[in-house]
């Protein structure tokens, strides 16, 4: 491969982990708007895993950029699209769930421009953070269900739960996924 091409292979990679980094810090605004209302609502438990989920994005964020710094390119700050406010509590999770669902598909698409572009440790990159999504995927559709069959009685069991999540914030998979 010559030094132009290269080049071109790189910025190509670059490209994608901007766009993942971007839907990154989006999904950090959207779930800790969400946290911030599910607290709330005083629905604390859904709350506090709202925010492990924030941070598990906020890494993932830090290591797409980590990533673009070491090929020579410049992370980008801004985020990939709008911020949904006020949402229902019975319409967060399934809107996550899809949310999560789209971003694995992107991921899956932006693995294989890395895998065209030789740069294996970027795909391996995108392999590590897909597997986490598909956790943070499962949970929302799980919780969703929840409200869509139990309804009210789901809520009334998390209704007054503590948002706490500790005195170490490590996020939702580093804590377990529980």
């Amino acid at each position: 491969m010559s030094p132009s091409s290269r080049e071109q292979a790189k910025k190509k990679v670059i490209e994608v982990l901007n766009k993942a980094r971007a839907m990154e810090l989006q999904a950090i605004h959207q779930y800790m708007n969400q946290h911030y209302n599910l607290d709330n609502m005083d629905y604390g438990e859904l709350a506090a895993k709202m925010k492990l989920i924030a941070i598990d994005e906020m890494r993932h964020a830090e290591m797409f950029a980590e990533r673009i710094k070491e090929l020579g390119g410049e992370p980008c700050t801004d985020r990939d699209g709008e911020l949904v406010k006020g949402q229902d509590v019975r319409a967060i999770f399934p809107y996550d769930a899809g949310l999560e669902d789209d971003t694995i598909d992107f991921y899956n698409q932006f693995l294989l421009v890395c895998r065209e572009n030789g740069d294996s440790i970027s795909m391996k990159l995108f392999e590590t953070i897909i597997e986490e999504e598909q956790t943070h995927f499962n949970y929302f559709d799980n919780v969703g269900e929840h409200l869509r069959t139990l309804g009210d009685t789901f809520l009334s069991k998390i209704a007054g739960t503590s948002a706490s999540t500790g005195p170490s914030t490590k996020g939702f998979l580093i804590s377990g996924g529980n």
